[in-house]
């Protein structure tokens, strides 16, 4: 199960250049399901969900876990807290960015009660993000980050740990949260509206999905 992060209603940071988060994980889920689907994982489902932020969280576990999901992952897409956030114009509109941190990041939270299994395929979608030469955000250990700074689990393949995250302690499915890149970065937003960095990112999860339900996959390829 493929979770578009926020709602229209509810739709997340807004990018540096004034584009809500809702819009970049609809369009990157939605390239996701393609590529599974093309790949041979043709139950794969993308979960769309309406109203505002709190509600929805509820609404999407549900669904979840009254489907026969055997693995669900949440796409976001990454910004800073807003007291981190600089003003700057963009089509003659007053804007916010931080062009100080960018990179990918990966998300378990210790309650689910799979968590081992989710960290395991964390850990995968990690390596193969790295393999496809992006990097992942460091900045979830520092102090500046607040409330928001988060124990990093592994420290070659950017998963941290987020425990509180409702989708991912409540799903009883093992389950993963992407934060794919920073959008409040004005080039790494750039880089996120690309249908070459959808693509990218599309085939590392579905790499990480086929080693995830068959190791041999990463020895053999293709069974």
């Amino acid at each position: 199960m493929l979770d578009v992060g926020h709602t229209a209603e509810s739709e997340g940071a807004i990018s540096a250049r004034n584009v809500a988060e809702f819009v970049f994980n609809l369009h990157l889920a939605q390239r996701i399901v393609e590529k599974l689907k093309a790949d041979g994982f043709v139950r794969t489902r993308l979960l769309v969900t309406e109203g505002k932020s709190r509600p929805s969280l509820f609404k999407r576990v549900a669904a979840a876990n009254a489907s026969d999901a055997d693995l669900f992952l949440s796409i976001h897409h990454d910004s800073v807290p807003n007291s981190m956030l600089e003003e700057w114009e963009f089509n003659g509109k007053k804007s916010h960015f931080s062009d100080r941190f960018s990179g990918y990041s990966v998300f378990v939270s210790h309650d689910n009660p799979k968590f081992q299994t989710s960290l395991r395929f964390a850990d995968l979608l990690g390596k193969e993000m790295k393999a496809e030469g992006l990097h992942y955000a460091r900045q979830y250990t520092m102090a500046v980050m607040g409330k928001n700074r988060h124990e990093l689990l592994n420290e070659e393949t950017g998963v941290y740990r987020y425990d509180e995250l409702v989708v991912l302690r409540q799903t009883r499915m093992p389950a993963v949260l992407l934060e794919a890149g920073s959008i409040s970065n004005r080039d790494e937003e750039v880089e996120m509206m690309s249908p070459e960095r959808q693509d990218i990112i599309a085939s590392g999860v579905t790499e990480a999905v086929k080693e995830f339900c068959d190791p041999r996959w990463a020895i053999l390829g293709p069974l």
